[in-house]
């Protein structure tokens, strides 16, 4: 009998959540305004596009996992069907876009909703500058709340102070638009020692929040917790005071209309002033609260008992894996939390911190262990894997730097770990974090620095200076990088099983010497929107830009 009816509200329960997906679907607002003393035509993928006159805005609608841009055109002309065309950010003639803009345009790119729960948004210059523009998280302090970067600033006018061979009709083009050379656009043989130019140093000078060349994303990505507004502002303000509304002011009346669209791809919704009809009583009303709260504790219901359901397999999951572990011989002992717990005196004595969490001091037995109680880690991605599996596809998990190039692919395979394992072992032999913008420039990464360092034959010099112990065995040292190489080859099936690692540093085998020295996939992931996937042109160079 309970088999039947959790069959039959496994039947139902699509249909309860197609009722209900109005009212519990997640989006994140925009805010486009228009503060330049011109009438500009803003567009966003997805979205389509918008004519604003001066102090005009436009808001958008996006539902969360959703990757794309928003950036202005100038100077356009359209029929009233919607066709036309642009002096700068042109998207195919039409007023309404489906397509990203020609270069030159300032570009506000972003990811809602990523891993982690967090968004990624940036400014980007690789597609040229035509309008001064801030990207800022809601309210327009430059914070937006708790766990939030500030957003990105490009309030300056960089036409003026473009570079006499970059200069284009109303705007200035990126350096690879008009060069169109593998150093400018990060690609072919520059792709893997991509660095800024004479050219992406300037912009990066006036606008330093702005991704300036493909590979600008160490000081160009910014994050908030998915949840938070933005607002696009074209010629803001240099004072970023001046943005923020007193709490008593109306804020400007949005656009009433949406101008006639040319069959956009993928429209999200835009707000519209709408009044309501004097026969619309309060017994409606109350109808419509009264079938929402209804609707909303159904389905509360239905997510409490197939959590539930969810979770017990989960335990049950590990009960067996425990199992099974425990069953083969050679294994390390397995410890539950709870037996940790009770050890520590419920982490009580602590001895210190660092590398994602921290050293307790506790009892197991007759021995005194010290017990590290991690805050978070990459290890386990392979848990996702089925057994019978070799790989898996999933959306990006874990920390940038320390994840597999795989993720590039979304395949996770059984290997994923092992790369990880290797950047932590280079992390603890240089003493030092992975991604450091501490660091100068080209020592940011730790992983590209260890390609540069094996090249050149000066492994030493990325020895721990401030350990001793490292420094007088520094043979011992450089055989353990060899084993994190190892580690770190892009290609999974070069890496070693970690029983392999464990033989090495047990010192019953050796590391592998044969192996490929390019540690950091150069694939460029495509970002934004899929379209004319069949398409043989060359990407965009801003195609290599965005949230990472």
């Amino acid at each position: 009998m309970t088999m039947e009816s959790s069959s039959c509200s496994l039947q139902f329960l699509p249909l309860f959540l197609l009722i209900l997906l109005p009212v519990v679907t997640k989006s994140t607002t925009f805010s486009i305004t228009n503060r330049c003393s011109y009438t500009m035509w803003p567009a966003a993928v997805p979205g389509g596009g918008i004519q604003l006159h001066p102090g005009e805005w436009w808001i958008l609608n996006v539902p969360d996992g959703t990757t794309g841009r928003v950036w202005a055109r100038t100077a356009c002309s359209f029929n009233s069907a919607g066709n036309g065309k642009c002096e700068t950010g042109d998207c195919g003639g039409v007023l309404a876009c489906s397509d990203y803009g020609m270069a030159p345009n300032t570009m506000a790119e972003f990811a809602i909703a990523q891993f982690n729960n967090m968004d990624f948004f940036d400014i980007s210059l690789v597609d040229g500058f035509n309008v001064p523009m801030d990207f800022l998280p809601v309210p327009a302090n430059g914070q937006g709340g708790e766990g939030c970067s500030k957003g990105p600033r490009c309030a300056a006018n960089i036409t003026s102070q473009c570079p006499s061979e970059l200069k284009a009709p109303g705007g200035c083009n990126n350096a690879c638009t008009v060069l169109k050379q593998d150093i400018y656009c990060c690609t072919g043989n520059s792709s893997t020692s991509c660095g800024p130019t004479n050219y992406s140093k300037v912009f990066k000078t006036i606008c330093p929040d702005a991704y300036s060349y493909p590979k600008d994303d160490a000081t160009s990505t910014f994050t908030c917790p998915t949840g938070t507004n933005y607002m696009v502002v074209f010629c803001p303000p240099i004072n970023i005071s001046a943005l923020a509304l007193p709490p008593d002011a109306n804020p400007p009346a949005p656009v009433a209309t949406q101008p006639p669209a040319a069959n956009p791809t993928a429209p999200i919704p835009t707000e519209r002033i709408q009044k309501h009809s004097s026969s619309f009583t309060g017994a409606r009303v109350f109808a419509v609260i009264l079938g929402s709260v209804g609707s909303l504790i159904v389905l509360a219901v239905f997510i409490t008992f197939f959590a539930y359901k969810l979770r017990t397999r989960q335990h049950q999951e590990i009960e067996e894996a425990d199992e099974e572990f425990g069953e083969l011989l050679g294994t390390p002992t397995r410890f539950t939390f709870q037996q940790l717990h009770e050890a520590t005196n419920q982490f009580r004595d602590k001895l210190g911190e660092g590398g994602f969490g921290s050293v307790f001091e506790g009892q197991y037995g007759e021995e005194r262990i010290a017990v590290k109680r991690l805050d978070g880690a990459d290890f386990g991605l392979c848990k996702l894997i089925d057994r019978d599996k070799s790989q898996v596809i999933t959306r990006m998990r874990g920390t940038p730097g320390y994840l597999a190039p795989e993720w590039l692919t979304s395949q996770i395979t059984e290997k994923a770990d092992v790369y990880s394992f290797g950047v932590v072992v280079m992390e603890i032999i240089s003493g030092r974090k992975n991604l450091d913008t501490s660091k100068s420039e080209e020592s940011i990464h730790l992983i590209t620095l260890l390609e540069e360092k094996v090249k050149s034959d000066q492994l030493v010099d990325l020895i721990d200076k401030n350990n001793a112990d490292m420094q007088a065995h520094k043979q011992d040292v450089i055989q353990v990088m060899q084993l994190a190489m190892w580690c770190l080859q892009i290609d999974c099936k070069r890496r070693p099983q970690m029983s392999e690692v464990v033989k090495v540093l047990e010192g019953s085998m050796d590391a592998e010497t044969n192996i490929d020295h390019s540690f950091v996939a150069t694939s460029a992931a495509r970002f934004g929107i899929a379209q004319n996937i069949g398409s043989s042109s060359s990407a965009h160079a801003s195609d290599l830009s965005g949230p990472r």
